[in-house]
């Protein structure tokens, strides 16, 4: 627990040690399991994950902690990085991050809600609040650094038009050929896939990466990696619930209206694993 009163020195350690612990559980690691991987002994991973030490751990045992924790290369060391800067400007810096995020989020709002709702339900004051606080020092005290970019397999592609044959290749959970680094996706059992296809234009293209995350629940509207019986096939939806003459249905829809949409029956759809990231390409005009 990072308390506002502690140094920013302290705080850049705890908010370090608190990253490599949600890591470490995430995976489902004991500090004996990561410790033996990472060739440090218990009690000093303890001392890093409770930010107890007075001082960042070597680059030699951070980049061990990434490959170890499946963690992009550098990502701890950025964090490491910010306890070398002098405590004034760690904290400046930490509080225009924290404002960056509030301004992410508001233009998120933005993009899925009409201005004029935002309006009367009260989330657009409640979000320019955030990007203009009136305790502007207690929004600087805290702030967080900039979040973990974890390493997610890139298993295969995902057809956004008519349904696919799928594999993994054979491939355990969680192993790849391929990995894409991915900030704020700590689920442990997420996968990425490109996109094939057309059928999810405008807001998705041939040759994104889309992240999808195993642990979060489908809701209506989520557009969802869909995985079909009895035939293993596979496709890139956004999905609705309903219900036909008394039985659970799911309803594909396509967000390019040159495909049609498909309503299966519940027992028919194995599996749903929402999008949660937009790996996309710069394209030439």
């Amino acid at each position: 627990m990072v308390s506002p009163q502690d140094s920013a020195h302290q705080r850049a350690l705890r908010v370090l040690g608190d990253a490599i612990r949600a890591r470490r559980r995430s995976l489902g690691l004991s500090l004996s399991q990561l410790a033996s991987g990472v060739g440090c002994t218990k009690s000093y991973l303890s001392q890093i994950e409770t930010g107890y030490r007075d001082s960042p751990p070597s680059r030699e045992i951070l980049a061990s902690l990434e490959r170890a924790l499946r963690l992009a290369p550098d990502s701890l060391a950025r964090h490491a990085a910010l306890l070398s800067l002098p405590d004034a400007l760690r904290t400046e810096v930490d509080a225009l991050r924290a404002h960056r995020d509030r301004a992410q989020a508001l233009a998120t709002k933005l993009k899925t809600a009409s201005l004029d709702d935002l309006y009367k339900s009260g989330q657009l004051a409640s979000l320019v609040d955030a990007l203009a606080p009136a305790d502007a020092d207690a929004s600087m005290r805290n702030a967080s650094p900039v979040p973990l970019r974890v390493q997610v397999p890139l298993i295969n592609k995902v057809a956004a038009g008519y349904p696919t044959e799928f594999t993994d290749l054979g491939y355990p959970a969680r192993v790849a050929d391929e990995y894409v680094a991915v900030p704020e996706v700590m689920d442990p059992d997420a996968f990425a896939a490109r996109v094939v296809g057309d059928s999810m234009l405008p807001d998705y293209r041939e040759g994104d990466i889309v992240v999808f995350s195993p642990e979060r629940t489908a809701v209506d509207a989520d557009d969802c990696f869909v995985r079909l019986e009895p035939d293993a096939e596979t496709t890139f939806k956004r999905v609705y619930f309903e219900t036909l003459e008394g039985e659970e249905h799911i309803r594909l829809q396509p967000l390019n209206p040159a495909y049609p949409a498909r309503t299966l029956p519940r027992e028919r759809v194995a599996g749903l694993y929402v999008a949660v990231s937009v790996i996309r390409p710069v394209r030439p005009r």
